[in-house]
């Protein structure tokens, strides 16, 4: 691996910087993005089932505010209608939409960076090729030199240094706009579920204030 790093030249650094990082955002996207971190299962039943007859207590309002994105959306609900018992049902719509898009800012988080990289790997493979043509055309004999007489070994460091930018350039570029498009996918696929959700919880908390 070693070598064909050696052979490919300089320009491979900056894809080599650029595949480590977007296997960093990959690994903590798969954290972040569990279904237990955003969206648990059975949390809004729980929650509505716990505030049947009254608003719970701020123990129990801040232990949901922790449980995940989707009990920090519900949390702000709660604590909207502690703080003013005569709070309107758009003052509480208000106060969970502020909280979803605070949610929904923090899913989509370094997203942009791994379509930055999914971009740009390509185009750095680009750029390595082109050196390694600068180097091709450098191997070639100069003005008033035989014809052919080039540096082979120059010619073949050239011809290393475009195959194997432009090939690493790819390799990280396709996995990292799969990856990419599958977690934009995945956060729409929350924001839908917590949008539905917030909507039930607000008639919820309308009907336990009436």
């Amino acid at each position: 691996m070693f070598s064909i790093i050696v052979a490919a030249g300089w320009p491979i650094w900056p894809l080599l910087i650029c595949s480590v990082l977007a296997l960093a955002l990959v690994i903590e996207r798969f954290t972040s993005l569990k279904t237990s971190r955003v969206m648990p299962p059975k949390l809004l039943d729980e929650a509505i089932t716990v505030s049947r007859s009254s608003v719970p207590g701020p123990d129990v309002v801040s232990k949901l505010e922790h449980n995940s994105s989707l009990g920090e959306v519900l949390a702000s609900g709660f604590r909207a209608l502690n703080a003013n018992p005569k709070s309107t049902d758009d003052d509480i719509r208000a106060a969970m939409e502020a909280t979803g898009r605070k949610v929904a800012h923090r899913l989509e988080r370094y997203l942009a960076a791994l379509a930055t990289i999914a971009s740009a790997a390509p185009l750095l493979g680009l750029l390595g090729t082109v050196i390694g043509m600068i180097e091709i055309f450098g191997s070639q004999s100069p003005a008033g030199g035989a014809v052919g007489s080039g540096n082979p070994e120059q010619l073949a460091h050239g011809i290393s240094i475009a195959l194997y930018n432009t090939a690493f350039g790819l390799m990280v570029a396709i996995p990292t706009l799969i990856f990419w498009r599958y977690f934009r996918s995945r956060v729409d696929e929350y924001l839908l579920g917590l949008e539905l959700a917030s909507e039930r919880f607000a008639r919820h908390l309308s009907l336990l204030r009436h």
